[in-house]
């Protein structure tokens, strides 16, 4: 693959306002020619500053010599030894070159084939001479029970760290010049290898070397780090692997600054902002609900409702996060704020993300108000108001009865999905937007409840997965936290059992026998499938698994056939789902095979079991919100993992468990949501925290993890607040674009 440099770099974009932004928004090609670009684009790099920032995962030198016993079949690596064997074999027609790699202790064979082309055999022998010490990369093969590798492209160095040969792909290697005896070992893929880019990222270093920094000089400086153009010489062409670590840290300063400045931005944007306030108004609905409650508020939710209050209160728009574990009680504390709001003259919304989830709240918080939901009836008590549900697949006569409710203002609460973010939908007087599972709806959604209320609502977020602090801080760094950690009274113990299917075949049976049993005892029970079908590509399906069809039609026609047996997944119809859920919530049903469409917000108290098939093909967060579906009543539960994958794996220090069954054993081994949150965000290595990793998206953090980068996470908050109050209005340059640039990156997340 030919690079090219190309002299005379077009004009790049003239939206960015600062040099530093401009420039790196370039578009690769400009820098490196159209093939090598197309291949880098694979790898998600597109422009200047995203070849920039693609990093070397490692660095080698001439004394790095690799561990090869530590190799393992199916690995990408990176290997550097010496030659101690070189020898062409085969027939005239089928030559091949057959080399060693050595550490001194354990041994890799190379295969090289190249079939009738002698000369190319011979070119690749003199290259792998014995005694050349050789970087080979590629995937590790097997080959008679043993490690090797077949075709890896090389690199062979000199004593000083110099590459001075090697081979791409059957091709004689161009030089790649090295200054300071490190080796970058880049991400690379099946269409570029790790010398290409490595060519590619100086070629974009060579238009960066006089780069301005797009902060003013201090932000650098109070942080400790160099100028971003030092910074990407530091990280390409190091002299040392501590240059190298600087220049990394301040790439990645640069995104975490970039995420705080604009989380900055909101939160004074919202304080900006004018709402109505909505204070107390003693001895109406609030109240009235208040004195009806069969159980008593927690200390945290009475300590979570006076902040929220507090909030409504004032004249510029709340903006709340409330987090909690599963079952710790956020509708009740929702509702009140709701219930405030109506109080004070306003309405307010429920948003949901399915169908299932606004049908579930809409049937909790009816059966919680009782008659104080029946505004507009003659049988309506004192204060009372309507309630509402809003749903894309509501019948045309429906929605125009609950959309006038909505416009009159005779709805207090609306309930709803997607539907109430509709072109014809109005509100009288939007008060309160309370926004449930938050990472499902994006800032344009929000943008778009907040256009139909004259002054901008009060905004409470939602979310049952606890949240870990420097996941907050980057993810929700505009909303003011509160979290619920208590569990009301009366909840019951649930027991959780990871099962290896193939170890404890047994063990399936009697998960069948136990929900029969648990049924007899006038219990009821979920099993919960990965998937719908064998095709399923929706957002339900994870990519394999058991499917809901298959185990419905498997045990109505067998171990459980003398029981009512639900099914529910979310391309049933509407009126399905919702005839499903009411029946087995009412106790029609016993059994409730599904997907995760009751992930969240179903609320059963009599459900006591619960199997999960395949559980390895979920994640720690949402085994835990499927567990916090039982025992939600008196009763103790049972959580059932069943996986067929396998629990142990060799590994570099002996046999130790997998991922998968790590993930398994944390779920089993605690309760307690924000550890498992903390658990599932160091497996995860979080990714891209503001969701932007979809196929052909740029990475808005590419570099920062939010788990190993906590400390730096808050230096960049406490910087860009002061950024951001030594220039509150974003006149730097460099302050504009990279807000600009975030807001751009969530709201193509959404």
């Amino acid at each position: 693959m030919a690079l090219i440099r190309v002299r005379d770099v077009s004009q790049p974009p003239s939206r960015w306002q600062s040099d530093a932004y401009r420039v790196l928004a370039t578009k690769v090609e400009h820098v490196v020619g159209g093939p090598t670009a197309k291949a880098l684009g694979a790898l998600g790099v597109e422009t200047l500053g995203d070849l920039l920032r693609h990093l070397p995962r490692r660095y080698l030198s001439s004394t790095d010599t690799s561990d090869l016993s530590q190799l393992r079949v199916g690995d990408e690596v990176a290997v550097l030894a010496r030659v101690t064997h070189s020898e062409i074999k085969g027939p005239p027609n089928a030559r091949r070159l057959e080399a060693t790699l050595s550490d001194g202790r354990a041994t890799l064979p190379l295969t090289f084939f190249g079939g009738r082309r002698e000369q190319l055999v011979k070119h690749w022998q003199g290259e792998l001479r014995i005694g050349a010490l050789v970087i080979a990369t590629g995937k590790v093969g097997e080959f008679k029970n043993h490690p090797q590798m077949t075709h890896p492209d090389f690199a062979v160095i000199d004593d000083s760290g110099r590459i001075i040969g090697g081979a791409i792909r059957n091709r004689t290697m161009g030089r790649v010049t090295q200054s300071g005896g490190l080796i970058g070992i880049y991400p690379a893929s099946a269409k570029i290898t790790t010398w290409e880019i490595a060519e590619s990222a100086r070629l974009a270093v060579d238009h960066v070397r006089t780069l301005p920094d797009p902060w003013p000089s201090w932000v650098a400086e109070e942080a400790g780090y160099p100028a971003l153009a030092d910074a990407f010489v530091a990280v390409h062409e190091p002299t040392t692997r501590d240059e190298a670590r600087l220049g990394q840290d301040r790439l990645r300063f640069d995104e975490a600054f970039a995420v705080q400045l604009t989380m900055a931005h909101r939160r004074a944007s919202a304080l900006a902002g004018v709402a109505v306030p909505r204070p107390e108004v003693p001895g109406q609905l609030l109240d009235t609900f208040d004195s009806r409650l069969p159980f008593p508020l927690t200390d945290g939710q009475q300590q979570v409702s006076a902040e929220i209050f507090d909030d409504l209160a004032r004249p510029h728009p709340m903006q709340r996060l409330l987090q909690g574990d599963v079952g710790s009680g956020k509708t009740i504390v929702a509702l009140r704020a709701m219930l405030r709001t109506v109080d004070a003259g306003g309405q307010a919304v429920l948003l949901a993300p399915t169908e299932v989830l606004a049908a579930q709240h809409y049937r909790t918080i009816t059966g919680l108000l009782g008659d104080l939901a029946e505004g507009g009836t003659l049988a309506a008590p004192e204060h009372a108001t309507e309630v509402v549900l809003l749903t894309g697949s509501m019948s045309a006569a429906e929605k125009k009865r609950v959309l006038l409710s909505m416009a009159s203002g005779t709805a207090g609460i609306v309930i709803g999905t997607h539907a109430v973010l509709g072109e014809k939908v109005q509100f009288a007087e939007l008060g309160l937007v309370v926004v449930d599972e938050q990472h499902r709806f994006g800032v344009e959604q929000r943008a778009a409840l907040n256009a139909k209320a004259e002054h901008r609502p009060h905004l409470l977020v939602m979310t049952a997965t606890p949240i870990p602090q420097s996941v907050a801080i980057t993810l929700f760094g505009d909303l003011t936290v509160s979290t619920l950690r208590e569990l009301p009274a009366g909840r019951a113990e649930i027991t959780t059992v990871a099962i290896d299917v193939n170890a404890q075949p047994g063990w399936v049976d009697r998960a069948w026998e136990r929900i029969t049993e648990e049924v007899a005892a006038g219990r009821q029970a979920y099993v919960v499938c990965p998937r719908i079908h064998e095709k399923d590509n929706s957002a339900e399906g994870l990519g394999g698994g058991a499917t809901v069809l298959d185990t419905f039609a498997e045990l109505t026609a067998g171990p459980l056939r003398d029981l009512r047996v639900g099914l529910l997944h979310g391309q049933l119809p509407t009126d399905e789902k919702d005839a499903t859920m009411r029946a087995f919530a009412a106790g029609e049903l016993d059994v409730l095979v599904a997907t995760t469409v009751i992930e969240v917000g179903v609320d059963v108290p009599n459900a006591t079991m619960m199997v999960i098939r395949d559980a390895d093909r979920f994640g720690i967060s949402q085994l835990h919100q499927l567990r916090g579906r039982i025992g939600r009543g008196g009763h103790a539960g049972l959580c059932l993992l069943m996986t067929a994958a396998e629990t142990r794996q060799l590994g570099r220090h002996g046999w130790e468990e997998t991922p998968v069954w790590q993930r398994l054993s944390a779920v089993q081994a605690t309760r307690d949501g924000f550890e498992l949150a903390e658990a599932d965000l160091a497996q995860r290595r979080e990714g891209d925290i503001l969701g932007t990793t979809q196929a052909g998206r740029r990475s808005s953090l590419r570099l920062l993890s939010v788990v190993e980068h906590a400390d730096l996470v808050v230096l960049a908050r406490d910087l860009a607040d002061r950024a951001l109050a030594e220039d509150p209005g974003l006149t730097t340059p460099g302050f504009a674009d990279a807000v600009a640039a975030i807001e751009e990156l969530m709201q193509e997340a959404h």
